[in-house]
């Protein structure tokens, strides 16, 4: 086998699949993006572009949109499982592209692929234990803990801690499965039915800013106080506002109170370092492992 052999990746997202064919953020060969629709009309697509490059991927990582199966040991590897995304239920992800490409697949969900990209590449580098958290569409969290990708019994769903809402604040949040967790306070979609405006039409002088950044808080205090992680990496299209950023340092500082020793803010709570390609470059980087 080549010294670099050509991996796939696919970012599998609830809006949209990238995918690429490279060795890594500066061999990037093909990117393609198209919108997430029925899985036999997306999958085609995908296995389409794959099958129309010049040279064959020796291997392919998929970050996936969930909840998932990301245990090799399952019958259900690789699927897409009690996903609320109409139509993607239950949807054999990896063992389809296996089948189609004829070569090896490793499969996770899409922050935990983001969270490989960066420590590969980007701002994990050089850490053992960080979290990575997409605030966007939907909120999800991928750790890397003692330098290895985070799973337990399923995978974490850091998105769904339950927040408790501000004395007042009467508007509900939209989790159809919580209600009020950090993802039906806070995500992209949270914003809009919350304030009646998308995201990034609202000033930075907004008052919802305030109480994002309040929810987020919370949810970046919990997720200190449990994994004690060296980092945490805030993408998503929500962090766009890059005013979050010391908002939410001032906030989890007066969080914390003091309990726990933290570093630097500026270095402790940073946006990622890959952007918006975090999580196809993490595809790379599982498309890489499972020929190590």
């Amino acid at each position: 086998m080549a010294e670099h052999p050509l991996l796939g990746g696919i970012e599998a997202g609830g809006t949209k699949f990238v995918c690429a064919v490279g060795t890594g953020p500066n061999d990037l060969r093909a990117l393609a993006r198209f919108p997430t629709t029925t899985p036999d009309e997306t999958l085609s697509r995908v296995i389409d572009f794959f099958q129309k490059q010049p040279e064959p991927i020796a291997a392919l990582g998929i970050g996936s949109f969930g909840p998932v199966d990301p245990d090799p040991a399952s019958p259900t590897y690789g699927y897409i499982t009690t996903t609320p995304k109409p139509g993607w239920a239950h949807t054999d992800v990896a063992g389809t592209l296996r089948r189609a490409l004829n070569v090896p697949v490793a499969f996770d969900t899409d922050v935990n692929a983001a969270a490989l990209g960066e420590h590969r590449w980007g701002a994990g580098r050089g850490l053992h234990t960080f979290v990575y958290l997409t605030i966007g569409t939907g909120i999800g969290g991928g750790a890397i803990v003692n330098g290895r990708r985070h799973h337990g019994h399923q995978h974490p769903e850091m998105g769904h801690l339950l927040i408790p809402r501000l004395p007042d604040d009467n508007r509900p949040g939209i989790c159809p499965f919580h209600g009020d967790c950090l993802e039906g306070l806070a995500s992209g979609p949270a914003i809009a039915a919350r304030w009646g405006r998308p995201a990034p039409e609202l000033p930075p002088s907004h008052p919802a800013w305030d109480q994002v950044a309040h929810y987020l808080a919370l949810g970046l205090t919990n997720l200190i106080l449990t994994l004690s992680p060296q980092r945490l990496i805030l993408g998503g299209g929500v962090m766009h506002q890059t005013h979050l950023f010391p908002r939410l340092r001032q906030k989890v500082a007066a969080c914390l109170n003091g309990y726990v020793t933290l570093p630097d803010l500026e270095t402790f709570i940073v946006p990622p370092a890959l952007g918006d390609r975090a999580g196809v470059l993490g595809a790379l980087a599982l498309a890489e492992e499972v020929l190590a």
